[in-house]
């Protein structure tokens, strides 16, 4: 059997979020397995297609030979089930949906129910759907995907230094893109309520993905009077994060809804306490003992937790022992591009 497949994403393939470094990493554990990968990214916008991306994404099928293996990531999938269905008797075509595209907040009511309709009607075409989480595999049977056809790989983790973990006053760290989902508003009215408190806070993320957005995180965190105390250090390579996970003391994510919350795992790589929301996978994503949930959008519960971290050292301590304690329980990315490559055979037996 050719074990060869081709990876299509929207824009460049070497972008930082979870959803890229995902698809980067299981790529490069498949070609370590003997795979022959590529990987296509597409011009156009996405996830609501306009021309240029239905044009791309037919241009980059079309090139393939009959029977190739394709899997195309959930923000290209999910937009373009014409394109699909043209193509999906010919191919061997893979559905990669890290989070349904509908789950996105601050949509327009309108934008999300066409988002719901196109990706339902793109999956009932997918020989085999990957999905990054059994919390996202659930979610599917909303859209009428056979439980059978989905197969779950989480995502793999790399081998990290110990974060110090024991600065006075305490460093938070949020890494994750300046989007509405991921409730940076939320943490700032947390944060806000908590002046009197010793802290700083970094937040680490591209500000390039909704401009409108991240300029209300900037003006909110200038009006609450706390330009000095978060720094906005915008989206950095792996390589450049290395230094803030090992300077950070406890990990802080606000989102309103994760498909699994890969960074979250990243922090228990650290061995960092985490404070996040029950949004999504979320809950099942941190590991019991090692982080404090809440309820997502709810800013006085994130800011009562925070106070309790904050004042409470040894509460801190208690967290950090079982997220250390955790981290010898992640699987590796080599172990993720294992589970992959069998979802892939699967979907050609």
């Amino acid at each position: 059997m050719n074990r060869a497949c081709s990876f299509v994403v929207a824009g460049s393939p070497a972008q930082f979020t979870g959803g890229y470094l995902y698809d980067a990493r299981i790529a490069e554990g498949l070609t370590t397995l003997g795979w022959q990968v590529q990987t296509h990214g597409l011009e156009g916008r996405f996830p609501l297609p306009d021309a240029r991306a239905a044009g791309a994404l037919d241009e980059c099928l079309a090139a393939h030979p009959d029977g190739a293996c394709v899997v195309i990531d959930g923000l290209v999938f999910g937009g373009l089930p014409e394109v699909v269905r043209e193509h999906v008797r010919r191919l061997d075509l893979v559905a990669l949906v890290h989070h349904p595209l509908a789950k996105e907040n601050g949509l327009d009511p309108s934008v999300r129910d066409t988002l719901e309709a196109t990706e339902r009607a793109a999956l009932a075409l997918a020989r085999r759907v990957v999905v990054t989480s059994g919390f996202t595999a659930r979610q599917l049977a909303d859209y009428a995907v056979p439980p059978g056809r989905i197969h779950v790989v989480e995502p793999g983790i790399d081998p990290s230094p110990l974060a110090a973990a024991d600065h006075e006053p305490p460093r938070l760290l949020c890494i994750a893109s300046i989007v509405p989902r991921k409730g940076h508003l939320v943490l700032i009215e947390a944060l806000a309520a908590l002046q009197a408190l010793p802290w700083s806070c970094t937040l680490v993320g591209s500000a390039d993905r909704d401009r409108a957005h991240a300029g209300a995180v900037t003006q909110a965190i200038a009006a609450a009077g706390l330009a000095g105390r978060i720094k906005l250090a915008g989206e950095l390579p792996p390589a450049r994060l290395r230094e803030y996970w090992l300077d950070a003391d406890l990990f802080v994510l606000p989102s309103f809804y994760e498909g699994y919350g890969m960074v979250v795992t990243e922090a228990i790589a650290h061995g960092l306490p985490v404070l996040t929301t029950r949004g999504g996978a979320l809950a099942e994503t941190l590991p019991a003992g090692a982080g404090v949930l809440v309820s997502p959008g709810d800013a006085t519960a994130l800011a009562d937790a925070l106070e309790q971290l904050l004042r409470d050292g040894g509460a801190r301590a208690t967290l950090r022992t079982a997220a250390r304690e955790a981290r010898g329980h992640l699987r590796d990315w080599m172990q993720a591009a294992r589970a992959f490559s069998a979802a892939l055979e699967g979907a050609r037996a």
